[in-house]
């Protein structure tokens, strides 16, 4: 019999564990979260008793994507078809959650698991090399729990922030790598761009980068650059007490600003909504946004995203940050579904609902250098 799991199964859960793997182990104490405090679903195959098998999918935060995190059935029991039926119960629970894809990783060693996955649905689109603790590579896969969704979510390719501050630059290096593929994106250039984009201060550690400064440094790249912001000194000078951090912030803005009109960067007329940057996606554009990561984290600081692709219900987005504490791994970073009226909700930013946007197109002609600041 297929159910939900309970507490009182926490130490079954934990010796089938021990049983079905030698490495990457979840413990009874993890399993014991997820079961009080996780947002996930987590259902076993219990037959009088005993648990034959478990799978545990887990939620992301406001969005429409589930993970399916683990799977395991009792060596003793496998090929009796317990798998296939874990694997169907937790899309049923995902879908009732709301989820309209489910992904996971699968070693690639592991031939088995992968033919189940690729008979009931699941596609590959792509592979983290030594993504196991034995050093093993995983195959990440994918499937979609609803029709007419977004199929070119691979059309921006991810990169991870390397640090707690530079979700900015990790954001304009995707965009500008989907716009010209040979890019360089790396540590050294997510770095550089911080530099000629950063507010200096934000919050109690190291500067944020603001919009007018990613589009200054997009622009000397040799990008085309639409801008959208109605008060970038007000986006981050409430974030810091000191009235002399304030004071700076604003002497950056200010340069920023004076820059910023001796450029052709094109400014928006207004805020752009949801809907406006599905139609800069459709005229080739890659929008990367500010966003109040309280409604993916549970964090109220600003953070940036990119939009990869929309379709007739959701809009998708690439996450430079991987929250590890949440068992998060980049799988669930790449092309994110939200509802537009979701999104709208996230880029309303501080008091008075300021929205920053950054809409990065192809290279403009005749440009004479490309080459960043230092």
């Amino acid at each position: 019999m297929i159910r939900d799991a309970i507490l009182s199964d926490v130490k079954s859960l934990g010796d089938l564990e021990e049983r079905c793997f030698e490495t990457d182990r979840m413990s009874e104490r993890s399993f014991r979260h997820i079961l009080t405090r996780g947002k996930a679903a987590l259902v076993v195959d219990d037959e009088n008793g005993r648990l034959r098998g478990y799978a545990l999918v887990l939620f992301h935060d406001n969005t429409s994507l589930a993970r399916l995190y683990s799977i395991a059935v009792d060596t003793s029991l496998r090929g009796k078809g317990i798998a296939r039926d874990l694997l169907k119960a937790s899309e049923e629970r995902a879908v009732a959650r709301g989820a309209t894809r489910m992904r996971l990783e699968v070693h690639v060693d592991n031939k088995a698991a992968q033919k189940l996955y690729k008979s009931v649905g699941y596609r590959e689109f792509s592979i983290v090399r030594q993504y196991y603790e034995d050093k093993g590579d995983a195959i990440r896969m994918e499937k979609e729990l609803a029709s007419h969704l977004a199929r070119n979510l691979d059309r921006v390719p991810y990169y991870r922030q390397t640090l707690d501050f530079t979700c900015g630059p990790a954001c304009l290096l995707m965009a500008m790598v989907a716009q010209v593929p040979d890019t360089r994106a790396d540590r050294t250039e997510e770095l550089r761009l911080w530099r000629e984009a950063t507010t200096v201060f934000m919050t109690s550690g190291h500067g944020g980068c603001g919009p007018i400064g990613l589009a200054l440094a997009a622009w000397r790249r040799g990008f085309d650059v639409e801008l959208s912001v109605r008060d970038e000194v007000e986006l981050f000078v409430d974030s810091v007490r000191s009235d002399e951090k304030k004071e700076v912030i604003r002497l950056v803005e200010k340069g920023f600003s004076e820059e910023l009109a001796a450029t052709t960067i094109h400014l928006a007329p207004r805020p752009l909504t949801a809907l406006d940057l599905k139609e800069r996606l459709n005229r080739g554009g890659i929008p990367i946004l500010l966003i109040s990561s309280y409604r993916l984290t549970g964090e109220k600081v600003p953070h940036w995203v990119v939009l990869t692709a929309a379709d007739e219900r959701f809009v998708y987005i690439n996450d430079p940050y991987i929250d590890r504490d949440k068992n998060r791994s980049e799988t669930d970073c790449i092309g994110i579904p939200i509802i537009p009226a979701e999104l709208d909700r996230m880029t309303a930013l501080g008091r008075r609902k300021n929205a920053a946007s950054v809409i990065i197109y192809p290279p403009r002609k005749n440009i004479t250098s490309t080459t960043g600041r230092a």
